[in-house]
């Protein structure tokens, strides 16, 4: 027994030092293994990502969404915008650049692996079911290319992927006219699928209203807006091939009205103003008030016309039109009231209302037969001096052409007139002041003409017998400069343009502007 034990115990002692040298030999190669199975790790990597992708696209058909015949596909949507403008009020469009980005869950691509998200690009976002996602009010978009296809695609290892493109989209914007310059606008971005309807594919918006559609702080590109905000809605519209939903992203827009008081506003209130300086000028001073009313006029004509190149050709007049109209009025108003006070203006020298001829300087004159001799023509002469400039200064004209006997008898007539009763006085003084307005303008020229030269000699020739005649004074004369009607234009004119300006900014500034609401 002894024996036994003695062989067992040399047995186990052979056995340790085999195993302690068999531990020796192998701890080298063992660190060499792990080594080797360490540098090798990214290329694990690398394959397990292809079998991942490979696995996931076998058999995957990216012709049907997901969840057919089973359940709706919800794609959850928001939208940052990284540059917004500009706008066009002439085609009533806008530009917008944004990164849209969806998000849905398709089971098809569940994964089991080290990482729990594949970021992938636009490559393998061709090779799976996305979204037909178009823009309803979009006129013309764009996807970025360069220098490849701006595309993020990632998805989770329960199936749910994101995808975001950057898109440029030029979109309607309905704009109504009625308060401009001092309109605002909603302008809305609407989308949705083109092909599924509510029952298969619908769409969500991710976060609440003011992050689900996101401005970045420095991307207003407006010039003549204000971006005040923007509001999300969502609706169902109805057509032949079914229901479908629309997503709306509404920006509100404010116009600023600094341009349009500089390159419109101020010139038509200079301009009014302009024209009213002529109800301070002398009604006599014609060709200043004439250039003024007509200047004036012509220069509203051209403000009018370009204030609306700016602007669709709506049929309706906006705010600014109506503001051009009224001083429109106003101008043409003026060149009215000058056209009336001229009218009523007795040029030259005005008489008095007093002053008539003295009817008894006027000698007892009659034709001797059908015919004037020269003696009578030179009475006549002598007799009608002190009536000349207020009777005969209006047919002088034709007296220079030959017909001297004709108006030699009219104006005996005129002179036997003189004689008439006291009762015609009146419509003498009236007849007095009219031709007083001829001889300003009709005044004769004796030193030019040798037939109206000779007739004055001859008239003037002194007879030996006749007693020098005394000549009465002359009435006094008073200049015609201001008109009762320039009086009041001066008042009415003013105060009514100042009370117009009051009432049309008191109205447009403190409305408040109509904008979408968000629901």
């Amino acid at each position: 027994m002894a024996l036994q034990r003695a062989v067992m115990k040399m047995e186990l002692n052979i056995y340790n030092m085999q195993l302690l040298l068999l531990v020796f030999l192998m701890w080298d190669p063992a660190r060499l293994v792990l080594a080797n199975i360490q540098e090798d790790g990214p290329e694990n990597n690398i394959t397990i990502f292809t079998r991942i992708l490979d696995r996931l696209l076998d058999g995957y058909d990216n012709r049907l969404r997901p969840g057919l015949g089973d359940s709706i596909t919800e794609v959850f949507t928001n939208i940052y915008v990284t540059s917004f403008g500009p706008v066009s009020d002439t085609d009533m469009e806008y530009t917008i650049d944004v990164f849209f980005r969806q998000k849905w869950k398709d089971e098809r691509l569940k994964f089991k692996g080290p990482m729990n998200i594949l970021r992938l690009n636009n490559l393998m976002a061709s090779k799976i079911w996305t979204p037909d996602t178009f823009f309803h009010n979009g006129k013309k978009s764009v996807a970025h290319n360069m220098t490849m296809p701006n595309k993020l695609l990632r998805i989770q290892d329960d199936g749910t992927l994101l995808y975001t493109m950057r898109l440029t989209v030029q979109a309607e914007c309905p704009m109504h006219l009625e308060d401009f310059p001092m309109d605002a606008h909603s302008c809305p971005l609407k989308f949705g699928s083109y092909a599924y309807t509510t029952s298969e594919v619908t769409y969500i918006w991710t976060y609440n209203a003011s992050d689900s559609v996101q401005v970045a702080p420095d991307g207003s590109r407006l010039n003549q807006y204000d971006l005040l905000g923007q509001s999300i809605g969502k609706e169902t519209i109805k057509s032949s091939t079914g229901e479908y939903t629309v997503m709306t992203a509404h920006f509100h827009l404010k116009r600023k009205i600094g341009y349009f008081v500089i390159q419109t506003y101020l010139p038509c209130i200079m301009t009014v103003i302009l024209s009213q300086v002529s109800f301070w000028l002398n009604r006599e001073s014609v060709p200043a008030r004439t250039v003024f009313g007509v200047t004036t006029v012509l220069t509203m004509t051209t403000l009018s016309i370009s204030a609306r190149n700016s602007l669709p050709k709506v049929a309706y007049a906006t705010a600014m039109d109506w503001f051009i109209a009224v001083c429109y009025a106003f101008v043409f108003s003026a060149l009215i009231e000058f056209a009336t006070v001229n009218y009523f203006t007795k040029r030259g020298w005005a008489w008095d209302g007093k002053s008539v001829v003295n009817d008894k300087v006027i000698p007892s004159i009659k034709a001797e037969g059908s015919t004037l001799t020269y003696n009578s023509v030179k009475a006549i002469l002598q007799g009608a001096k002190l009536i000349w400039s207020k009777y005969i200064a209006s047919s002088w004209p034709n007296l220079i052409q030959g017909k001297t006997l004709v108006y030699l008898q009219k104006w005996t007539d005129c002179i036997t007139f003189q004689r008439s009763s006291k009762k015609e006085k009146a419509s003498v003084m009236i007849q007095n002041n009219a031709y007083a307005v001829a001889v300003a303008n009709y005044a004769p020229n004796l030193s030019k003409d040798p037939v109206l030269s000779t007739i004055s000699k001859s008239a003037t020739t002194p007879e030996p017998n006749k007693k020098p005649e005394n000549k009465p004074a002359e009435a006094k004369k008073t200049f015609n400069s201001v008109s009762k009607i320039d009086r009041m234009s001066r008042i009415v004119f003013p105060v009514l343009f100042g009370t117009f300006n009051l009432v049309y900014w008191a109205t447009y500034l403190n409305r408040e502007p109509v904008l979408g609401v968000s629901t």
